[in-house]
């Protein structure tokens, strides 16, 4: 794959000679203010939206975090018209709960950790907003999102990267994005660092120019997912057993929400040596617990996959992996079963591999896809 020539799928939209129209995600942080400036550098007909992703009555009154305030689609709006953009609001709460919330509810319940920000891109920035930019005949849809799209002529194919600034790279998050997806997205930010992000939001005069990040889960106050996912479904969880590798039992456990594989602090167990969370099975309501060396395996299933440099592996692949977001990556070999199934075997053990979370497959900066962990 490398040494394949490419050409920028942004420099190409750019340089079109008819005008192009993009529809810019705007949540009211910089990164995506920033998106829109450089959309309009590029000679685009640009129109802003936020989206409204669910209401105070969803996630508990006086929310702060990123996407969930009228502060922040107050700040979109402000940019949008220093850009002389229009500007909308679009209310896509019922999808978001739908396919982000109860998503996430449900792979709790599973004895899964999932993560949502992979699903609200994947069904709601990349798939419900593109449906309403098309709808609009808008050609496009930009984000503040940190990573880069190509165009591989020799394959046909659309290709996602990793950013230049490979400590903001969000490549791991979009390995869900289809061939279609792909042709329609611009991501302006991709060759930026995030200070030179935030120099053209200070040179532009731009409100959010000094705006502090969210790290937390945007649905959910205070991080706590337990208290959320028990408000949600309006019950009590149910308490199961703690068993050791060897099925002995250990007492008694509050719930399978409040525990993810490789957690040592809070179990209330009192162990002649440290003790860890290594798997948890959702089927007989049990956590399993075991020592260090328990956490580690060389294998792993993946389900629900996308595959972006090609339809199909015919063959063994020798690729890097990522199980987590911040995970180096990790040397890999990575077999495709049926469809929707993807072996991988590392070649070391890994730590930690959890159900739920994404196992992201790479050929150096090039995302080949990827798929949850089973």
């Amino acid at each position: 794959m490398m040494g394949v020539s490419m050409k920028s799928s942004n420099e190409k939209n750019a340089s079109a000679v008819d005008l192009k129209r993009a529809l810019i995600a705007m949540s009211g942080g910089v990164d995506s203010s920033v998106a829109a400036y450089l959309s309009k550098q590029m000679g685009l007909d640009c129109i802003g939206v936020t989206m409204k992703l669910f209401g105070n009555e969803e996630v508990g009154a006086g929310c702060d975090k990123s996407c969930c305030s009228l502060g922040d689609a107050e700040d979109a709006r402000s940019v949008a018209h220093k850009l002389d953009m229009l500007y909308y609001v679009f209310n896509f709460a019922a999808d978001f709960k739908r396919d982000v919330i109860e998503r996430f509810v449900r792979a709790y319940q599973n004895g899964e950790t999932p993560n949502p920000c992979i699903d609200c891109n994947r069904y709601l920035k990349f798939e419900k907003l593109l449906m309403r930019a098309r709808s609009m005949d808008i050609d496009y849809i930009a984000t503040g999102h940190y990573a880069g799209i190509d165009y591989d002529a020799q394959k046909g194919r659309y290709i996602l990267k990793k950013a230049v600034d490979l400590d903001k790279d969000q490549s791991y998050f979009l390995y869900a994005m289809t061939q279609e997806q792909l042709k329609h997205t611009l991501f302006p930010l991709g060759k930026l660092s995030k200070s030179q992000v935030r120099d053209i939001a200070k040179e532009q005069g731009f409100i959010n120019a000094g705006k502090r990040e969210s790290q937390d889960i945007c649905f959910v106050r205070g991080g706590n997912y337990a208290d959320f996912i028990r408000s949600h479904i309006g019950g009590e969880i149910p308490k199961g057993r703690f068993k050791d590798v060897s099925g002995n039992d250990l007492g008694e456990h509050k719930g399978i929400i409040y525990y993810t594989v490789g957690q040592r602090k809070g179990l209330g167990l009192s162990m002649p040596a440290p003790a860890y969370v290594c798997e948890i099975r959702a089927e007989d309501n049990t956590v399993v617990i075991g020592a260090k060396e328990d956490l580690y395996s060389k294998t792993l299933f993946a389900r629900d996959i996308n595959l972006i440099t090609t339809d199909k592996l015919d063959m063994p692949l020798k690729v890097c992996a990522r199980v987590r977001y911040r995970q180096r990556e990790q040397p890999a070999t990575v077999w495709q079963l049926d469809e929707d199934t993807l072996r991988i075997e590392f070649d070391s053990p890994q730590r930690a591999v959890t159900k739920g979370q994404a196992v992201v497959l790479y050929d150096g900066d090039i995302v080949i896809g990827g798929g949850t962990i089973k």
